[in-house]
């Protein structure tokens, strides 16, 4: 039986890490969706522990950090912090994250939720004289890096979670979509994207490329499309994939 709500009757693909997965998933059953979680990177902590331990203990030391998603806030945040050290997240839901475990006073971007908005904060502006500690994973890009150190600032990058494709799991994902109970897809890397097209098969994939793929950024959108899928760009984080899906399915 088909329950009620904007959204009722929709398949709604969600490819986040587990830990985040949940979230959005409840709120998409809240707008009667049905949520068909599959988690399309597995996180797990880093190789090498040292440097995160070492982070942890000289944290004091630094003048900020930042964390780039969620699973930094969650993998790289200490038991305690330490009240000099400024914490910065990307968006609302890293910045929940680390709320979560007690970082206080986490400042956001105003414009996009990113690297790029990150930047554009007043208080990064001139970075003579500080240190800045960047919590991310493992092979996470340098440009937030080499941006804050050419305005002056020393900054350490600590790999504190690492992404892997699934090892298997994909087979209830594609009889969803061969069954026709998938409507939409919500990606939110290129690195998901690419891990999901590895793991279906043919048959699977011609069926996702038929159905929207919302996606909260321009990079993802870019590689979305040259992948061959109908990407619909929406606003940041959760509520801004809820926003589109709510929109597109309205029609």
């Amino acid at each position: 039986m088909i329950g009620s709500g904007p959204l009722a009757g929709i398949g709604v693909i969600v490819t986040r890490p587990a830990r985040q997965a949940a979230g959005l998933a409840s709120q998409l059953a809240t707008l009667g969706a049905t949520p068909i979680v599959f988690p399309a990177i597995a996180i797990l902590p880093p190789t090498d522990d040292a440097p995160l331990k070492r982070a942890h203990a000289s944290l004091a030391s630094y003048d900020a950090a930042v964390f780039v998603s969620a699973n930094a806030a969650e993998y790289g945040a200490p038991g305690q912090w330490p009240r000099n050290v400024v914490a910065y997240a990307t968006g609302p839901g890293t910045a929940g994250a680390l709320r979560a475990v007690r970082v206080p006073d986490v400042s956001i971007p105003q414009t996009t939720y990113d690297s790029e908005g990150l930047l554009a904060l007043p208080a990064l502006a001139d970075l003579r004289g500080k240190r800045i500690a960047i919590f991310r994973g493992e092979g996470g890009r340098d440009h937030l890096a080499d941006a804050l150190r050419a305005r002056g600032a020393h900054v350490d990058c600590i790999d504190c979670y690492r992404r892997m494709r699934p090892a298997s799991g994909a087979d209830g994902l594609a009889e969803a979509l061969l069954a026709g109970r998938a409507h939409a897809l919500t990606i939110t890397s290129s690195e998901g994207l690419d891990n999901l097209l590895a793991l279906l098969d043919e048959r699977a994939l011609l069926v996702l490329r038929t159905i929207p793929t919302f996606v909260p950024h321009s990079r993802i959108e870019e590689h979305a499309r040259a992948n061959g899928l109908r990407a619909v760009r929406t606003e940041s984080g959760d509520a801004g994939l809820l926003a589109g899906l709510l929109e597109w399915f309205k029609r």
